[in-house]
């Protein structure tokens, strides 16, 4: 007997259409990926690189993803029926990476790329992590190296959601070096570099 979907929830459904009105930067190479289903009701994931990217693996220049969660429960700790769940990471120069200030100014960036966008929500959070890295053995000739990894949710308070995957877009550019388009956000001059 042929499998039958249940239809989605009509909430659901209209976010997910407004994925497609998404202004996406050139620079950014976007695909559906398929969405954990452990966390939500209904999900959709797209996973994003900075070009240039090599057949099937992760940009040296910046990479993440971007979940949308749909619980029609609303639970509590989300504060609606939707919960975006990112992730972006990208090289660093070493001295960059040791800057004591460079994972709040990360956090700015996305809030900051968020807002320059129209993304309306509440209840942000995230974390922020510098990544120093040393090569030995077989790897010492790629020497020292330096990520800044950015995860972060919050709650969209509307269900158009391109302003929040422009957004994230967005970020995913500044990590990588690439200077914003938006208003309203601002670029440290800094540079990016992948290991040898």
């Amino acid at each position: 007997m042929p499998e039958t979907r249940e239809p989605l929830p009509p909430e659901f459904a209209a976010a997910r259409a407004s994925f497609a009105s998404a202004r996406i930067r050139r620079e950014l190479v976007v695909n559906e990926i398929s969405a954990p289903g452990n966390l939500a009701p209904q999900a959709i994931a797209f996973s994003a690189d900075v070009t240039p990217v090599r057949h099937g693996s992760d940009s040296e220049l910046g990479t993440g993803r971007f979940i949308l969660l749909h619980d029609p429960t609303e639970p509590e700790e989300w504060g609606g029926a939707f919960r975006v769940v990112c992730f972006a990471q990208a090289p660093l120069e070493t001295d960059i990476g040791l800057d004591p200030f460079v994972a709040g100014v990360a956090w700015s960036w996305l809030v900051d790329a968020l807002d320059a966008h129209g993304a309306r929500y509440t209840a942000a959070s995230g974390t922020a992590t510098k990544i120093i890295s040393s090569g030995f053995g077989e790897l010492a000739r790629q020497g020292d190296g330096a990520q800044i990894e950015l995860r972060a949710s919050w709650t969209p308070l509307d269900h158009n959601l391109a302003a929040h995957v422009e957004g994230w877009g967005e970020l995913l550019c500044m990590l990588a070096g690439l200077p914003p388009t938006g208003e309203g956000v601002s670029m440290l001059s800094t540079r990016r570099t992948g290991r040898a």
